[in-house]
């Protein structure tokens, strides 16, 4: 009996976002590469999106590559570039079958001209699907976002397009990468770590965190499942207390 039977369809997180963590130790673990387990992670991401999908969750987001990543080892940052772009084209048949629309988020100016233009490519070529929305949060960091938000907002205000009395929590998050995506209802991270790194800082002020000793490529499916039951035996009461939910 799988854990997704117990799950109660009517209450769903609307957003799942994931931290996919432990690629490189998985891989070491196995006496290989680091990219031997970027490689393999591909296979969890497929698992994740299939979940979510039969399941019924309109928002994913993955946390592919944060704006630190680029500190790696040379080689490295190379072949996650190259699997981004090998990956894109693999499975854009799979996301037009099961209406999947790719969206970015993230200073996607910073990536190679190759990986930028498959990306956008396949964000186009995907635009009006309507099942599921997957984000990849590439090159991405939240206290960049913020940062840039702000700017935004105060550039607006020199122009005397916005007064500074009218900025709210709304007009923040509507600066934001993810003006068009609600905030996570679910984060998980992979790996064993107990942190978000510099992931949605702003979007995940009252987002429910699971934290998986699952290294990533080792997440399947069911791994998912069993979060999301553990999501549902929650109580979410925002501020107030359990007698007035």
């Amino acid at each position: 009996m799988s854990v997704k039977d117990n799950i109660d369809l009517k209450n769903l997180p609307r957003h799942i976002a994931i931290i996919m963590d432990g690629n490189g130790r998985w891989a070491k673990g196995l006496g290989k590469l680091r990219v031997f387990g970027h490689k393999n992670g591909v296979t969890a991401v497929r698992e994740v999106l299939e979940g979510s999908i039969h399941l019924g969750i309109p928002y994913l987001t993955l946390y592919a590559f944060s704006s630190e990543n680029w500190n790696r080892p040379k080689l490295e940052v190379q072949a996650l570039m190259e699997l981004l772009i090998n990956s894109l084209n693999k499975e854009l048949k799979t996301f037009q079958k099961n209406g999947v629309k790719l969206n970015a988020i993230g200073n996607i100016n910073d990536l190679p001209s190759n990986a930028r233009k498959t990306l956008l490519e396949t964000m186009e070529a995907t635009r009006n699907n309507t099942k599921c929305t997957l984000s990849l949060a590439l090159s991405y960091g939240g206290r960049s976002e913020i940062l840039e938000a702000t700017k935004r907002i105060a550039q607006q205000v020199n122009n005397n397009v916005l007064d500074i009395d009218d900025i709210t929590e709304q007009v923040f998050a509507q600066n934001l990468y993810t003006s068009d995506i609600p905030d996570p209802d679910l984060m998980i991270r992979t790996g064993g770590e107990y942190r978000v790194s510099n992931f949605l800082l702003w979007q995940l002020a009252y987002t429910e965190l699971i934290f998986s000793p699952k290294m990533w490529p080792e997440f399947d499916r069911e791994n998912l499942f069993e979060a999301i039951y553990d999501f549902q035996l929650r109580e979410r009461r925002f501020g107030k207390t359990s007698e007035q939910l």
